[in-house]
């Protein structure tokens, strides 16, 4: 792990122009995905810079934070989880006998296959193949109504919210003078 792929809590703070405690409010949530090192939560760069400059657009970005909250579950309960979406997968697959549906949830079939961990990486990516993957999501009905509507509420305030994107030489200004 380079040092500057992974941030820490204060420099995402920093990036996102908010309180270390509101970063790790997003990463409990399930909406900025995090890795624990020792004690510390680090978090990629890109995941942040995709909340500050998204190079999605709107619908994109909701989704995707729909899905990180997705992730949340999966963490918690694996089995459940991709029992569920497997499920959803056979119904998807029923509603679309034929046509172009089918290479997204071949490939969704494939990422099920693979394990926690690449369906993990398909929910909290923001790369364009999962942007693309999570389009057809077999992951419907795994959050409860109120904590999608919580997902969908933090989402819209962050989206009135968002920083302007902070030039690189100032960011770096700012992380030495922390």
């Amino acid at each position: 792990m380079r040092a500057r792929e992974w941030l820490t809590t204060g420099e995402a703070a920093v990036l996102l122009r908010s309180s270390r405690a509101h970063v790790v409010d997003l990463c409990l949530r399930g909406l900025l995905p995090y890795a624990l090192i020792g004690s510390q939560r680090r978090m990629r760069r890109c995941d942040v810079e995709a909340l500050i400059e998204p190079r999605m657009d709107r619908e994109q970005l909701e989704t995707l934070w729909l899905h990180r909250a997705v992730a949340g579950r999966l963490v918690r309960d694996p089995r459940a989880v991709l029992a569920a979406a497997a499920i959803n997968l056979r119904r998807l697959r029923r509603m679309h006998p034929e046509g172009r549906a089918w290479e997204w949830l071949d490939r969704w079939d494939a990422v099920l296959e693979q394990g926690v961990e690449a369906v993990l990486e398909a929910l909290t990516s923001s790369a364009a193949y999962a942007v693309e993957l999570r389009v057809s999501s077999p992951f419907a009905g795994i959050l409860p109504d109120g904590e999608r509507r919580a997902v969908v509420t933090a989402f819209a305030d962050s989206w009135r919210e968002r920083a302007r994107s902070m030039p690189p030489e100032k960011f770096e200004r700012v992380l030495r003078s922390v």
